[in-house]
Order: C-alpha cells, then structure tokens, then sequence
C-alpha cells in the first residue's frame, strides 16, 4: 500500500530497510556501506522530519493548544512534513517563512504543497525570521491564538527522542553511522542511541551553534562533525553535485535530494578518496527525505535534478 494513504499511527510502526550502496568508489577501498532509506517511510513527513514530529504531535495534542507554528525556508522540508502530517490529523498550522519579498511572488512547489494541506503561510524579513519564536509576528499571532510552538527543522527534546528510534539492534555491526547536518537533532538522537559506533555528522549549515545545540541533547560525546573542502556549502548544489546524483541514481536506484543526503554522500566520497576517512570501514548512511525539494529545485534552476 502506498504509504501516503496510511494513517500516521500506521506509520509509527515502520522501520526502514538499510539498503547496500553498490558504487566503485567503495568496494576498490575496501568499504561496505549501506544506506537506511528513511525517505521511504512516507512521501512528504518521511526520514528524520518524520521522526521529529512524532512525538511533538503527540505533545501538541495533550497541550491544548488550537494551532501548531513552526518556521522554515521556501523549500524547507520540515514545513512541508509539519503540513503533510497535520492535514493527516485535522491539526491547524501556521508556517512562518523566511523572506517577505516571497508574498509577492507565486508559490514555489513546495510552499504550494503546504497551503494545499492546510498551512497558513505567513512570510517575514529575514531579520524577524531570525529572532524566531521572539519576532513581532509570533507575539501578535500568540495574542488572537492558543500555539504550540515548534523550532525551526523541528529541533527539541522530543524531537531528539523521535530520532533514537531511528537505528535497530541489527545496525550495532557498523563501525560509523552518517546523517547531514542542518540543526543538530537526528545526529543527537542517533548518539543516544548508537551502540559502539561512532556517529559522523556532516555539517551542511554554517552555524557555529550547532556543536553546542547538539551536547544540549546529545548525553554521550561519540560523535564528529565534519565538513570536506570539496562541499560549496549549504543548498549550493552546483553542476558537478547534480552530475553525481545522477550518477548514484544510475547506479543503485536510489533518489538522493539535493540539500542533505546528496552532499553527505559526495563528501564521504571524497574523503574515501582522499584517504582522509578515519571511522572505519563499514559504514551506515541516513537518507533523511527531503526530495519533496526536487521540484522546486528544478523550477527554479536551468540545471536539471534526477528524479525518478
């Protein structure tokens, strides 16, 4: 059954399948590497947006609160998850977007997805957007409406317990576990949960707060952020980034999405190249969703991303 006409609670119960990443540059090294398709838990609330939300839903409900207010980009995945699982649940919805200037212009595919499940959009200056949950048009929002407020990419406690249900017993025999970084939380999660491995993260936002938002939650220090000098940096996906995309698809089946697994998968590969991967030789990647994105990506892009 496609899992988009599951109910939630459904959902809950599903574990994703690690699935082997047959590509050269690994087996001529040496490297046995899997990759855990979280994308396929569900079309739009899938991976670690997913886990994310679940047990906040779960808090929004017992909070009385009349609407759920969460904040994102134009083409941020979590408001897109955040809109997806709501319309699931009869749950209001206001999604406060960075960049007023985007209120006057048509909706992006993903922004026209989250008004058509039920979101209320609500666009603000990159300055206000900055402040978050202090911003004016938070404070005024709270006056006429009973919130529950949720951080950007969905980052809280209970967003880091969602994520500690992302690995299995069966994943204790690799030696590194892998997932992108955007605000710190599934690498928290997947620290408090990881057996002996070590949990790599790759650092994708230039963010000097992110270590310290991570030891926030995270209750064990076996983890390292990285970063490869070969990476242009957060949602620059570049022609040679769509080139190997499309080369992994090609070659495995799999759709990677170009803000967070794409480069993830790109700087392993470099540092396996480079001789510059010291976390051993079995390796589990985290395919965290996001290819909701693609479509935006393409319409505003003249390069092309794969799709399937």
């Amino acid at each position: 059954m496609n899992p988009l006409f599951l109910g939630m609670a459904l959902l809950q119960s599903l574990i994703a399948i690690n699935q082997p990443l047959i590509l050269p540059e690994f087996s001529q090294h040496g490297f046995s590497v899997h990759i855990k398709r979280e994308d396929m838990l569900h079309p739009l609330a899938s991976g670690n947006k997913w886990r994310k939300l679940k047990y906040n839903i779960e808090a929004f409900k017992q909070s009385g609160a009349k609407a759920l207010l969460t904040f994102g980009g134009a083409y941020s995945n979590h408001l897109a998850a955040v809109a997806a699982w709501c319309a699931q649940e009869n749950i209001s919805c206001i999604g406060i977007v960075r960049g007023d200037e985007l209120a006057h212009k048509p909706l992006n595919p993903t922004l026209e997805k989250c008004q058509q499940n039920g979101m209320q959009l609500v666009f603000v200056s990159r300055a206000e957007y900055a402040q978050k949950e202090q911003g004016k048009t938070v404070h005024e929002l709270q006056r006429t409406h009973v919130l529950y407020l949720l951080p950007e990419g969905g980052t809280n406690a209970l967003a880091v317990k969602g994520c500690t249900e992302i690995l299995t017993p069966e994943d204790a025999n690799f030696d590194a576990v892998c997932c992108a970084v955007g605000t710190g939380g599934t690498l928290a999660g997947l620290a408090n949960s990881a057996a002996d491995q070590h949990i790599i993260g790759f650092q994708l936002v230039k963010d000097a707060t992110i270590p310290a938002r991570i030891r926030t939650f995270a209750t064990r220090e076996n983890w390292s952020l990285v970063q490869h000098a070969a990476y242009k940096g957060y949602a620059q996906a570049d022609a040679q980034l769509v080139a190997f995309a499309t080369y992994v698809l090609q070659q495995t089946g799999i759709l990677l999405d170009p803000i967070y697994t794409a480069p993830m998968l790109f700087q392993l590969v470099q540092m396996i190249r480079d001789n510059t991967w010291t976390f051993g030789t079995k390796i589990l990647l985290i395919h965290t969703g996001g290819t909701q994105a693609i479509e935006g990506f393409n319409s505003k892009y003249a390069r092309q991303w794969p799709s399937i």
